[in-house]
């Protein structure tokens, strides 16, 4: 595996006022004092843009070594202007439209974000060559998979969601252009990602949400389903390794290679909700334990999910190790101070 030099990089980071982006762009600005990084999103309203905006203001204070630019991927002249003027020797899409259930009801943004974007970055790569192309896949590739845990060898066939089968074309089109064009590129499934200033439409925070404000929760197939929970700073972790380790050819003739990124130790939700609970009532947002309304599995959910990270460790030294119960305390403590001291 080759090794790309970190100094003086310029890295175009796609997404970068969401939850991950701006944790890996941080995360590189602290490592690397002569990197560059270009920050770019279109700041939807699909969750709370107050929370993208200080996932900025975080990032302003590294001053002129953090660009941001507020455009879409799927417009791509913008595209081509971005990459002709800064000419990133790296870059990490993660723009897209996030959400199994709302993939359901609203097609038409994923299409948009998740395919057409992706194909202008591969485009602008194509015509711009990159050191390395990271990209985000998702464990809901493996849709209703039986076999636990999930391998990147296993079949990923079978999706049971439009943002999984978006996810599962990435990947294709992906390893279609490394092939083609010998474009370095590395896909990552994530699995269930969470921690302080994550995405309100997720589990935990929409839990957190309902109990501050004593609405009953909604807990799907009785709480029996199961996510391998992966905390943000171990993502960000793994990543900031990979990014300079681009990956060698393949015996499909293309630089192609796909990681889980994943905690290796499912949780159920029960002990999700029971968890939050505890920090919740230990630092004074509720006083009792939350109202449960029960619901059977919605359309588009998996039973469960579970990574087989042997080849991220293997290969990088590193795997997520934070527990569920670190993890929450945390997100329950930056939660108090950022909703309940404004």
């Amino acid at each position: 595996m080759a090794k790309i030099s970190f100094e003086n990089k310029t890295i175009l980071v796609t997404g970068a006022a969401g939850f991950i982006g701006s944790y890996l762009s941080k995360k590189l600005l602290e490592t690397v004092s002569s990197l560059k990084v270009i920050g770019l999103d279109c700041i939807t309203d699909y969750y709370d843009t107050s929370l993208k905006d200080e996932r900025l203001k975080m990032l302003s204070t590294f001053g002129k070594r953090f660009e941001f630019i507020k455009a879409d991927i799927s417009d791509m002249m913008v595209m081509q202007n971005v990459f002709a003027k800064y000419k990133p020797q790296i870059v990490v899409n993660l723009a897209a439209q996030a959400g199994v259930r709302y993939s359901i009801t609203n097609p038409d943004a994923y299409i948009k974000s998740n395919m057409i974007g992706f194909y202008n970055i591969l485009e602008c790569c194509r015509h711009n060559p990159v050191e390395h192309l990271v990209f985000a896949s998702s464990s809901s590739v493996y849709g209703s998979n039986k076999k636990v845990p999930y391998s990147t060898e296993d079949k990923v066939d079978n999706p049971v969601s439009l943002y999984a089968a978006t996810k599962k074309s990435n990947e294709l089109f992906a390893h279609t252009y490394s092939k083609l064009y010998d474009i370095p590129c590395t896909g990552l499934r994530f699995f269930t990602v969470y921690g302080p200033m994550g995405r309100p439409d997720m589990a935990y925070f929409k839990f957190t949400n309902k109990m501050v404000n004593k609405e009953p929760i909604q807990v799907y197939n009785n709480g029996d389903m199961y996510r391998d929970f992966t905390y943000i700073d171990d993502v960000t972790d793994c990543m900031s390794r990979m990014l300079f380790s681009p990956p060698d050819k393949s015996d499909t003739g293309a630089r192609f290679k796909v990681y889980n990124i994943g905690n290796n130790k499912p949780e159920s939700l029960k002990v999700l909700i029971e968890t939050l609970e505890k920090f919740l009532l230990k630092y004074k947002l509720i006083d009792s334990p939350a109202k449960k309304e029960y619901l059977p599995m919605q359309l588009g959910d998996v039973y469960q999910t579970y990574a087989d990270v042997d080849d991220l460790i293997r290969d990088f030294k590193v795997s997520p190790k934070t527990s569920l119960q670190e993890g929450l305390e945390r997100f329950v403590r930056w939660y108090k101070d950022f909703y309940c001291k404004r």
